[in-house]
């Protein structure tokens, strides 16, 4: 239980933290400081880990990346949409 805890905390603070970011780049249209390379990978990798916490039964895993993966292939959008 406690496990579960430390993990669900973790995936609240990192998913948290893209929140700003996510709602300033669609409130300005724009993503032109973002590497294309770190969305491809940010959003890749954040879908392996949502594959991953769902195999090992990984509330926490499952539920910070269920709301990060969308965040970030957000971003990832308006930077392929506008640069």
């Amino acid at each position: 239980m406690a496990v579960e805890a430390v993990g669900l905390l973790a995936g609240a603070m990192t998913t948290s933290a893209f929140v700003p970011q996510a709602w300033k780049t669609w409130r300005t249209r724009s993503a032109k400081d973002f590497s294309l390379a770190l969305l491809v990978l940010l959003v890749a990798g954040n879908t392996m880990w949502l594959g991953y916490g769902v195999m090992k039964g990984s509330t926490g895993l499952v539920v910070a990346n269920l709301i990060t993966v969308p965040l970030t292939a957000a971003i990832l959008w308006v930077k392929l949409r506008r640069g």
